[in-house]
Order: C-alpha cells, then structure tokens, then sequence
C-alpha cells in the first residue's frame, strides 16, 4: 500500500472525529439486526465498532453485557466482574451501558477508583490475584478498541483465566447479544445509572495500585535504578497514562511521559501510513512524536490505548520491529530467568519471524507455533505451563521471576519494562542485541501486505486443504510444508502457510474487509522477500481460480 503524503505528521482539524456527534450516535442510532455489518461479531479481539455505522451502540453493549451475565451464569461464575475502560471516545459511554446491566442483574462489578481509566493487563492481573486466593470465580469485561482509530469502540471479555476467551464462549455471547438485538432487548435488564450506583453492587478498588506493587515479581528494578536509565514514555493519550507515573514513584525510576494528554478525538496524533489517526505503537508513522525526542533517553516506550501492545524505541536503531523485539526478548528471558522451569516452551503466532524459532532452539527450548490470537496462549500462561507468548503485531506476555502467572492477556507495561531491564543487565540496547542474533542467525527480512478478496473467495482461503496447493515450489525452492492447522496444537489457522529452506508465507482473510493479508518473510534478501510475495499471491490466485 503507498504511504499518504501527511504519515507522520500531526492530524489537522478535517482528520479529527467530532467526538459529541460520536457519542451522540451511540445513543440515538439504532443496529438493524438483520443487517449482518451491524450485528454481534466477536473477532480475535471482542467486538469492535463505530457508532456512525451503527455497529457500535447502546443497544449493543447492553445486549452484550446482558449475554455475558447469561453466560457467566451457566459458567457459574459468581464472584466480581472487573472492568476497565480506554480512553476512546464510545469507550465511557459504553463503561455506563455496562454498569446499567450488570447492577440490573444484581453482579458485583469491580472499578478503578474514582472510575479512572484501566489498562488490558491491569484488568487481567485482577483476575488472576482475585482468583488466586481461592472463592468464588471473578471475570472481566474491557471496554476498548485497542490501537483502532478514535471513532471505534470495543468490548472483550476475559473470562476467570485472565486472558481472551476462547471461541466457545465469544460464540455464545455473540448468539445471545444477535438473539437480544432480534427480539428489541427482550429479556435484557437495566436500570438507570444513578440506581446502578446506589445498589452497593458498584466496588471501587484500587486495581492499579495492585497491579504496580506486584510489578516487582516480573520485572528486576533494582537494576534499572541502579544504572539510573532516563526513560520517555508515549501512552498515546492511553489508558496507562496514569500508571506510568505510579510506576516510576513506587521503584524509584526516572520515567519521562512524554506526552500526558486524554484527548478521546487524539487529535495529537500524527497520521498513520494510510492518512487516519491510528494509535499502533508498532508504525513509525504513529510513534513519530516519540521518535523525534528519542535521543532525550536512554530507552523510550511507546503503547496503543489499552495497554495490550508495545513499541521499543531504541537511541541507537529507532523503532524496532516487533519481530526483532520478540526474538530480543525472549533470547534475554531464556538466559535471565533461573527459576524459571528448563521444560517451559515459548508461543509464538505462525506469522511471527522465523528468528524467533532460531532462539528457541538455540536455549533447548520448544517453540510452540499457533493460529493468529493470543487466546492460544493463555492455558500456558495461565498455568505456568509456557514461558513466553507473543505475537507478530508487538503484543506478548509471559510469566513472573518465579515462573507464575503474572498477565495472561498481552501486557505492553512488562514488555516495554523488560526492554529498560535489557538495557540495564547487559548494557546493550535492545537494537544491539538484535544485531547480535543477526550475526549469530542471520538477516531477516520480513513484510506483510494486502490483497483484494472477496467473500466468496475469503470463504474458500479460510477453509483451504493443504492438497489445493498444487505447486511443489516457492520462489525457487522446494516447499517443505503446506500448513492449514498450526503445528503447535493442530488449531485451524484460517488461511495458509506455506515454508521452504530459507522462507515462508502465510495468508488469511481479513474479517472485517474486502482483503486478505499475506505474511512472507525470506532469510536470503529483499528480493527473495519480493519474490515469495509474488508467488504467494500467485498461488492463492491459483486456488481462487480453480473454484
């Protein structure tokens, strides 16, 4: 895709949302549940929506929390329900539609206190330290698009293991929020918010506070304050922006937040590659703000909204990858972590970088590869039955010093924190680490790009047979696998990988447009790089065309 004239510079008033009109849409627009772009539709991610196009409004939130009340139930789930909201424009309204239903169904429902802003891993590590001392079952909700432009909205729910649900219960709650919608909210309780905070059931707590004295248990401070790093921080107007600062008072750091400001338009914000606002901490178009003062600190972080990804800004090599911060991290976990288990493998998605399977083998370790989602690794974290979990798109969790479960979903603070402690250990940047496993494993060169599809033909991509590969070849060189399940657990990937000596290509269908993605990356060059996409695109061609 080409890159728009304005990516990287600051948004102007015509890119800004009229963030009043958004959430006047919120209430006043109405879903038509027979239109399938304006149903339920719990991706990797939860449900995720704009109020303009009417697939993210009131009546979907309280049909949602209303399907989770019901499945909770059936789960038997009876004990608090945390929830945590960003710093989106529908992500307020949306936290108050929750808190209608759930007071209605006589839930217990946890919050920050003074109803402040909460992060993924923050909801998530309540969870666990909830759940960890024994009684009855606590879950959560958290209302967030992630790193979606300023006009979308999200909900997710983490059941009692902290992390992502699974497919299991998103489908059910997907069902039964459609089935609400059908029948105009029959059977969906609620009450006004004045009464939802009068009935007791509304608890704050201070999540936050938990979540930073138990940062310790991750992450070694006693050598970040010891070197005295100057830390920059860009929350990008997130959820975490006031964590940070409890961060660097409780261990005593010297964390600089770049940019303090809650603006739910973000009109701070420079533009993205395609011209939109878009907090990705992982697009050097997006984190430009930070990339202009990184010489400022020894080590600067930058995070989406919600706190569930990372981007590493290193003085001596910029924004890294997160592909190469994956492989950086994991290569420093394996050798810093004495008490972890000698047993323990590491997660990876079957789209992030071959590097990442080098390291592992390197340690002695198991790579366990799955589909795209951090759902899959959760029962690993969950259970301390797995190291590491990360995926392409800079989100990744693992476990504390002493192999237990610390976030179960994907934790932007520890992995931006591990990269100060990197730093700090070893006295290499994280940027020179990674040319260190460069010159140990080699280059890598890695891309990822879109191809149109329609439906029909995302349809087929999804539910392909490794046999509708005819070619032998890819660029050049013998395949050596042709993947529909992922070979960690036998998951469906929902799309392809195809690997050969010294590349590889993945290609899934996007479920929200009219494209599928191609994943490739080569250990040889650019230009082998260039031709695994070309075939790629050619072989999927092949198979749409054979239909």
């Amino acid at each position: 895709m080409a890159i728009h004239s304005r990516a990287g510079t600051v948004a102007g008033p015509a890119d800004v949302t009229d963030v009043s009109h958004l959430i006047s849409s919120y209430y006043t627009l109405k879903p038509n549940p027979n239109q399938g772009a304006e149903q339920v539709s719990f991706g990797t991610s939860g449900h995720r929506g704009c109020a303009l196009n009417r697939s993210f409004n009131e009546q979907h939130i309280l049909a949602i929390t209303q399907a989770v009340v019901d499945y909770r139930s059936e789960q038997g789930f009876t004990g608090p329900l945390y929830l945590g909201f960003d710093t989106h424009g529908l992500s307020q309204p949306a936290f108050a539609s929750v808190l209608q239903v759930l007071a209605a169904n006589g839930v217990t429902v946890r919050v920050q206190l003074e109803r402040g802003f909460v992060a993924t891993p923050v909801v998530s590590h309540a969870i666990l330290d909830h759940n960890r001392q024994g009684g009855e079952l606590a879950d959560g909700l958290i209302l967030t698009p992630s790193h979606n432009p300023p006009q979308d909205g999200g909900i997710k729910y983490n059941p009692p293991h902290g992390g992502p649900a699974d497919t299991d219960a998103t489908g059910y709650i997907a069902n039964r929020a459609n089935a609400y919608l059908s029948d105009g909210l029959q059977g969906v309780r609620q009450v006004t918010l004045d009464v939802a905070m009068a009935t007791g059931l509304v608890e704050q707590v201070d999540m936050i506070g938990t979540y930073v004295e138990h940062l310790a248990e991750v992450i070694d401070f006693e050598a970040i304050r010891k070197v005295g790093l100057k830390i920059g921080v860009d929350p990008m107007g997130g959820s975490g922006i006031h964590t940070w600062p409890r961060i660097a008072e409780r261990y005593g750091l010297n964390i600089d937040v770049a940019n303090p400001v809650v603006d739910p338009a973000f009109a701070f914000m420079p533009l993205d590659k395609d011209g939109k606002i878009r907090m990705d901490c992982s697009s050097p178009y997006a984190m430009a703000n930070l990339l202009k003062i990184k010489d400022q600190f020894d080590i600067s972080i930058g995070n989406d909204p919600d706190f569930d990804r990372h981007g590493i800004v290193c003085r001596d090599g910029g924004l890294m990858n997160p592909n190469h911060y994956l492989a950086v991290a994991i290569d420093y976990l394996l050798g810093h972590r004495p008490n972890w288990r000698s047993d323990l493998p590491v997660g990876k998605t079957l789209v992030s970088s071959a590097i990442i399977d080098k390291v592992v083998a390197d340690h002695g370790r198991v790579l366990n590869e799955v589909p795209v989602g951090f759902k899959w690794f959760v029962s690993g974290l969950h259970g301390g039955d797995l190291a590491f979990g990360g995926e392409e798109s800079a989100g990744a969790s693992f476990l504390d010093r002493a192999g237990n479960a610390f976030s179960t979903d994907k934790d932007g603070f520890i992995l931006g924190l591990l990269a100060a402690e990197i730093l700090a250990v070893t006295g290499e940047s994280p940027a020179e680490h990674y040319r260190r496993l460069e010159q140990k494993f080699g280059q890598a060169f890695y891309s990822r790009i879109d191809a149109p599809a329609n439906d029909e033909q995302k349809a087929l991509l999804k539910a392909m047979d490794p046999e509708m590969v005819k070619s032998d070849t890819l660029a050049g060189e013998a395949i050596t696998a042709k993947l529909t399940q992922a070979p960690g657990n036998g998951a469906a990937i929902g799309g392809l990988k195809v690997t050969t000596e010294n590349g590889w290509f993945a290609a899934r269908p996007s479920g929200t447009e009219a494209i599928y993605k191609i994943y490739a990356e080569s250990l040889k060059s650019e230009a082998h790089l260039a031709e695994l996409i070309e075939d790629a695109k050619a072989l999927v061609d092949s198979v749409f065309a054979a239909k």
